[in-house]
């Protein structure tokens, strides 16, 4: 299956990855899981790495590779046991960055995705509120043009970076008009006055700082809008698939992590005499299990090389999502069970998978709404279209 995607380059990339991460992640994963703040220098080393790179052109400091590098980046990020580092990380390249790059025009390009590719800006991406998270076009925040600035009022949250980054990505409404037609994008720096940020205590992603934001009178140069005004909700509709896709891969490689790690445990353990991947309940179990995993993994593969070939995989990407993400509560539930009591026990990574593994059907759009997406695409016929 591997090699249907992935070349010797590829795979020279991820061991390459994992060395990295082995040596420079690995032994500060427990202090920022335990602190809520991921060190500076993390940043830079994975710039000067080129992982924040990727996907982005060579004209602005990127490596221009195809999406199954990303894949790779994604994988390897879930086996090392804290999936906030790692959401830390991808909330930046993919999500902040996907609008710098898409939308941005050359100064804006310059000023935030240069540096946010070597790693010396950090950034994210505001969208949710209070009271409008799924639906994206219930958002009250608003920026009002005045003369050459817009003034940017209202709050933001479940914003992953939200409070360390350097740079906001904000979507607010530009008119009166109750329509996603009013919705706008726009870059905006930290330092700006009436900027406040509150972090948020989580049950899992201890490691990534989650924030409510509060905008109070910002006053935002209208240079810092991204693309054209009132077209910001099919920015952000278009780029959902790679997210929903990012999240669909995080999902089976977390899943595969937690099963290798119990097939390693049940190898180990004995009970009555042999080790208890002997039994026949445990066996076909974890056999069912796996067999769950490789489905998503597989679907995944595909669409990515859909995606990577330029098709506007909105209906794909929801359903990896919407599968992946539950297979991977299910697996990772039961590989603790596996553990029995060790499993509960902070010392084995199991209980960490478990607790970071549940945002995986809330984020990024619930289960519930994905799911009246994909009806709405297959029972109604409803085709939505990338932004123009």
């Amino acid at each position: 299956m591997n090699t249907m995607y992935f070349t010797e380059e590829h795979e020279l990339f991820r061991k390459s990855l994992q060395d990295f991460l082995k040596k420079e992640v690995v032994p500060h994963i427990d202090k920022w899981e335990e602190t809520g703040t991921i060190e500076r220098f993390i940043w830079k080393k994975f710039g000067d790495m080129g992982f924040f790179g990727i996907n982005y052109p060579e004209a602005y400091g990127g490596l221009d590779l195809d999406l199954f590098y990303t894949v790779i980046f994604l994988e390897e990020l879930q086996k090392i046991n804290s999936c906030g580092f790692a959401a830390a990380m991808w909330a930046h390249a993919y999500l902040a960055m996907t609008h710098l790059n898409k939308e941005g025009d050359e100064a804006i390009k310059q000023k935030y995705l240069v540096p946010s590719i070597s790693g010396d800006k950090i950034g994210c991406l505001c969208i949710s509120e209070p009271s409008a998270g799924s639906d994206v076009a219930a958002m009250r925040t608003t920026a009002i043009k005045n003369g050459d600035t817009y003034v940017l009022n209202g709050s933001k949250t479940f914003i992953t970076n939200g409070v360390y980054s350097d740079y906001l990505v904000v979507s607010a409404k530009t008119s009166q008009e109750e329509s996603h037609k009013a919705i706008s994008i726009f870059v905006v720096d930290r330092n700006t006055p009436g900027i406040s940020a509150t972090k948020l205590n989580k049950l899992g992603w201890r490691a990534s700082d989650t924030a409510e934001i509060a905008f109070d009178n910002v006053v935002i140069p209208a240079s810092q809008l991204m693309g054209e005004e009132g077209k910001g909700f099919p920015y952000i509709m278009q780029h959902f698939a790679l997210e929903r896709l990012i999240m669909g891969v995080n999902a089976h490689a977390r899943a595969e992590y937690a099963l290798e790690y119990a097939q390693q445990y049940m190898s180990e353990r004995t009970a009555f005499g042999k080790t208890i991947d002997k039994f026949q309940a445990l066996r076909h179990t974890f056999a069912d299990l796996y067999s769950d995993m490789i489905l998503c993994k597989t679907f995944n593969y595909a669409v990515t090389y859909r995606l990577n070939k330029g098709e506007y995989v909105v209906k794909e990407a929801t359903i990896s999502k919407l599968k992946s993400t539950k297979m991977a509560d299910e697996v990772i539930y039961q590989c603790l069970q596996f553990l029995g009591g060790y499993g509960y026990m902070e010392d084995y990574p199991l209980a960490r998978l478990l607790r970071d593994s549940r945002l995986g059907p809330i984020g990024g759009g619930t289960s519930e709404i994905l799911k009246e997406i994909i009806a709405k695409m297959v029972l109604d016929k409803k085709d939505y279209k990338p932004a123009t």
